[in-house]
């Protein structure tokens, strides 16, 4: 039986979004889908970029993971979910943009910055673990004995940047950039006051005015 909550949000998705997209939804569905960005973002249930982006059916290709990460260029024959995504939107989807987008207060980068091992859980540690080149970084600059807050701060921009050079290494990526067809950005969104920091060309971040 579908849940309560569920089953409620889907009946004013009938009731009252549906009819207002009807002709988009049955365009994508004869034509396919064109969406003109990918972004990673991560799983946190408070970061949605559909609605921070305000984007309608059919304009993102949402990968979502813990702490929004692009994973080492890795060719194992494992099951690379967000390696697979980015394939697909850069070769098939031929997206124009690929966004990392991180946030405040997430708890897979506090993990990362508060010592969380892959011998303390199954899988999260492990996936973490691919943070700890951008944490010695935040350690180096801010401090090791730094607050826990303060640290992770520091190393949720750090991963953004650290993304954008994984992306770089897909050969793939690293194609289409050349080809002039694809750009990389990052963001940090602040879930308390909703406020948009936008990666510059300087390599700093800086809130989004409008």
């Amino acid at each position: 039986m579908i849940p309560e909550k569920l089953e409620a949000g889907f009946r004013r998705f009938r009731d009252e979004l549906y009819p207002r997209h009807k002709r988009t939804y049955e365009r994508l569905a004869d034509k396919g889908q064109t969406p003109h960005t990918l972004v990673i973002g991560c799983s946190d249930s408070r970061v949605d970029p559909a609605a921070i982006f305000d984007a309608g059916p059919g304009e993102l290709f949402v990968v979502r993971n813990v702490a929004n990460l692009v994973p080492p260029f890795e060719t194992d024959g494992g099951f690379h979910g967000v390696s697979a995504a980015v394939e697909f939107a850069v070769g098939s989807l031929k997206v124009s943009n690929i966004l990392v987008m991180g946030h405040r207060q997430c708890g897979g980068v506090e993990a990362c910055a508060s010592g969380h091992s892959p011998e303390d859980s199954l899988f999260v540690g492990h996936w973490i673990s691919a943070l700890h080149p951008a944490l010695e970084e935040s350690r180096a600059d801010v401090g090791a004995d730094a607050p826990l807050g303060e640290l992770s701060a520091d190393l949720e921009l750090r991963a953004i940047r650290h993304s954008i050079e994984r992306l770089k290494t897909y050969p793939f990526v690293e194609k289409a950039l050349a080809e002039g067809r694809l750009a990389l950005h990052g963001a940090r969104f602040g879930v308390a006051d909703g406020e948009l920091e936008w990666l510059g060309d300087d390599g700093t971040f800086s809130p989004v005015r409008i």
